[in-house]
């Protein structure tokens, strides 16, 4: 055969060779979209019907007010507006009765109306604002409360696992959600990594102790056991809870970072977060030996899997807007432990006088039982509250203390609290309610620009509705000085 004779043959073959290929390709394409269309392999073509997803009706939406850009705290309050307020609601007063302090300052401090300013009331949850600026000016805001496991294997060849918390009281059952601050750290994550740890050792049961060692052994503090017998308002502070130790009995909130109800609450939350975890392992294969006890973690050794809470500074507005108490008590251990005072909840009260005070804080009249507010014997005044507030126009280094507020109109125990539509934006606010006690205290960005802060605490009113709805009515106002 000569070369040209050769060549032919070649290129006929490489014609052949193509032509069947294509053939082949597209019969297997053909085959694969046929499939597809009647779902016998994976593909978005289908003869079945498609659910389509519809958007709920949105609701009304609230336009924010304008919000002046940067503070110019020179810019004054009009003094008699200001008293003008103050006397309106010395009118209300007459028909709601009972005892009450309320101020207005300007952005400098500097207090334009006032009346019973040094006079100290039981503030309810305004006292939690105290809390949040010692904690945030003195705390590594950006920091997570890590939740970790620790392996200790001994000779006798069974493994010890132990659970250690470091305060993260926010843990999520399930796996963690890096879109919420409630569950943000998922047990049932950290199972998956401490399993999968295990695995590579070989090693399929354990015995599971859980340390809860971090706050010591006193976990309540005073007023709290005498108004909370139900378990509602406040779980022990513990190392771990999950989800604050909130027991819903399967009707949890569609969105763990939002929800009003006051469902009741562990009084073990660290040993019950301990439970969930040795579910989540036996989930993930690893058999759990006997019951769940505490222990502490080896000396020496290093954890092997951890899971990361939301950052203090995102804890703290979950605290501050759902006025949360343990969170706030635990604020304040954890303020305690930073400081180097004593690890109970008197040394996390001596903690907050003790930033307060350096911090230029008038802690006249301050009688601080505990960190949250939540006891009838605590006292303050308006003018501390003031103090705080001023603080938080200029936070600086205890800028959490201020984002983390309410807003009133929009997020927080304050959503529902908003009196005129044109303020919606501009009042930020920690809302105070117990029992005889209505209170409310925040700053607020004013129309003329420049800004102010105010406080308001009424005790014993013989109409509560009506003195919440005058101290409405008052804060709706303040954006017009």
């Amino acid at each position: 055969m000569d070369d040209s004779a050769e060549y032919r043959h070649v290129k006929r073959r490489r014609y052949i060779t193509v032509a069947l290929s294509v053939a082949l390709t597209t019969v297997l394409c053909v085959g694969y979209v046929v499939a597809d269309i009647f779902d016998k392999l994976p593909g978005v073509l289908t003869l079945q019907e498609v659910e389509r997803i519809t958007a709920k009706t949105p609701g009304n939406a609230v336009p924010a007010a304008t919000v002046v850009e940067g503070l110019d705290a020179s810019k004054t309050v009009d003094e008699a507006a200001a008293k003008a307020l103050i006397s309106q609601f010395e009118t209300a007063a007459s028909d709601f009765g009972g005892e009450y302090g309320i101020a207005i300052a300007d952005a400098a401090g500097n207090v334009v109306a006032e009346h019973d300013l040094d006079k100290s009331y039981t503030p309810a949850s305004t006292m939690k604002t105290l809390t949040a600026y010692a904690a945030a000016t003195t705390l590594d805001m950006g920091k997570t409360l890590d939740t970790q496991t620790y392996l200790e294997q001994r000779e006798d060849g069974t493994a010890r696992l132990v659970l250690k918390g470091n305060g993260d009281m926010l843990l999520g059952a399930g796996a963690s959600d890096s879109e919420h601050i409630n569950g943000r750290a998922g047990l049932g994550t950290l199972a998956a990594n401490t399993a999968q740890a295990l695995r590579q050792r070989d090693i399929a049961s354990v015995t599971l102790v859980y340390d809860d060692s971090l706050f010591g052994r006193d976990r309540w503090p005073s007023g709290i056991a005498e108004l909370d017998s139900d378990h509602v308002y406040y779980a022990p502070t513990a190392s771990m809870a999950v989800d604050g130790g909130r027991n819903w009995n399967g009707a949890n909130p569609a969105d763990p970072d939002v929800f009003s109800a006051y469902p009741a609450l562990s009084t073990q939350p660290a040993r019950e977060a301990a439970q969930v975890f040795a579910q989540r392992l036996a989930e993930q294969g690893i058999a759990v030996n006997s019951s769940v006890e505490q222990g502490t973690v080896p000396e020496g050794t290093s954890p092997i899997a951890a899971v990361h809470s939301a950052s203090l500074n995102e804890i703290m507005a979950f605290m501050l807007r759902h006025s949360d108490n343990s969170l706030a008590e635990e604020f304040g251990r954890l303020l305690a432990l930073h400081i180097g005072a004593n690890n109970s909840p008197a040394g996390a009260v001596q903690s907050v006088e003790q930033v307060l005070t350096q911090r230029g804080i008038s802690t006249n009249g301050l009688t601080m039982l505990n960190c949250s507010g939540l006891s009838d014997d605590s006292k303050l005044t308006a003018h501390t509250l003031l103090d705080v507030q001023q603080r938080n126009l200029t936070a600086g280094a205890g800028a959490a203390a201020a984002e983390g507020l309410s807003v009133v109109g929009f997020v927080g125990t304050a959503a529902n609290r908003l009196n005129d539509a044109d303020e919606a934006g501009l009042i930020r606010v920690k809302t105070g309610s117990l029992g005889e006690v209505t209170s409310m205290t925040g700053n607020v960005s004013r129309h003329r620009g420049g800004a102010l802060s105010f406080a308001v605490i009424v005790n014993n009113p013989d109409d509560f509705e009506a003195a919440k709805s005058a101290i409405d009515a008052f804060v709706a106002s303040l954006p017009k000085l």
